[in-house]
């Protein structure tokens, strides 16, 4: 492993809209109290979708619908702000759709620290290249992309600032170490799926969602996970092959050179993507002041 001094890890955080009360409180605390978190991390960007986006996929959009006012904090801290446009299942009707792209004139043009889209539809892509030069893109997880030299063709693309390979390649570290270091900076491992490591279905559960968002009424997808009724876990999650954990990120990832890493959870409580974000980034002995700061905010209504 070729050894990388002074680097720092870089999260991409779940919730842009879902979870925009959380932030409001998370922040402040993120930058006024830099003693808490763990000196070789920062956030990089957080993601999401307002709900009711014909464009978005992964996970149906909830939360706040006012761009101004998430556009307004990312900026203020410093964060990039990515929508999640990953709908994998668009047609060419679909890319006029006008809060879509109001949604990401505003994102091009907002501030000094550039945001960006999550995507999956090739024919999204080529649209919001010509359209939204200023943005930058994500190759979406919503690819599946299992197979490795699929996903370092994917890697290989210039549309993409960064990629995010299918979790069940996170631990492929004889192939992953054989990449650049370019190559490295673009990949964006995500670090705490709780889908089953055997699961077979994933691509169809994302364009149940997929469906969904373009107004299609057919039934949720029914997991074959063997613990499926037991829904997320963060227990569970780190017992999954594919969990990459803070320790694993500090002592194996960035010495490889990998930066890069996405937390996701915008399907779930804000209770469980605060203890996310403490897990990730803040020391254990700190945990608990974050704790109190976020859950004594009377405005935030954590579950």
């Amino acid at each position: 492993m070729s050894q990388r001094k002074n680097k720092k890890v870089y999260y991409h955080l779940p919730g842009l809209f879902e979870f925009y009360e959380l932030y409001c409180a998370f922040l402040p605390l993120y930058k006024e109290h830099r003693e808490y978190f763990y000196d070789w991390c920062e956030i990089s960007s957080i993601y999401g979708s307002p709900a009711d986006c014909l464009w978005g996929g992964g996970r149906a959009g909830f939360g706040s619908d006012n761009p101004e006012e998430v556009l307004k904090l990312t900026q203020e801290y410093g964060i990039s702000a990515r929508l999640t446009f990953s709908n994998s299942l668009l047609r060419k009707e679909h890319l006029t759709d006008k809060k879509c792209n109001i949604l990401c004139k505003m994102f091009e043009e907002v501030g000094e620290k550039r945001n960006g889209v999550i995507v999956h539809s090739d024919l999204l892509l080529k649209y919001l290249e010509t359209n939204y030069p200023k943005l930058y893109f994500v190759s979406s997880t919503t690819k599946v992309l299992t197979d490795f030299n699929e996903f370092l063709q994917e890697v290989k693309k210039e549309d993409f600032r960064y990629v995010v390979p299918d979790f069940r390649l996170n631990k492929a570290f004889d192939k992953l170490n054989m990449l650049s270091e370019q190559e490295k900076n673009k990949v964006e491992f995500l670090c705490n799926e709780c889908c089953w490591f055997g699961c077979k279905d994933r691509k169809q559960c994302y364009e149940i969602v997929s469906r969904k968002n373009l107004g299609e009424m057919i039934p949720d997808h029914k997991c074959n996970s063997p613990d499926a009724k037991e829904g997320y876990r963060f227990s569970k999650a780190m017992k999954n092959p594919g969990f990459i954990s803070a320790n694993d990120i500090k002592k194996i990832y960035l010495p490889m050179g990998f930066e890069n890493f996405k937390i996701e959870g915008r399907g779930l409580g804000s209770a469980l993507v605060l203890e996310f974000l403490l897990y990730y980034m803040v020391k254990p002995e700190y945990q608990i002041c974050v704790r109190e700061e976020v859950y004594l905010d009377n405005m935030l209504d954590l579950f």
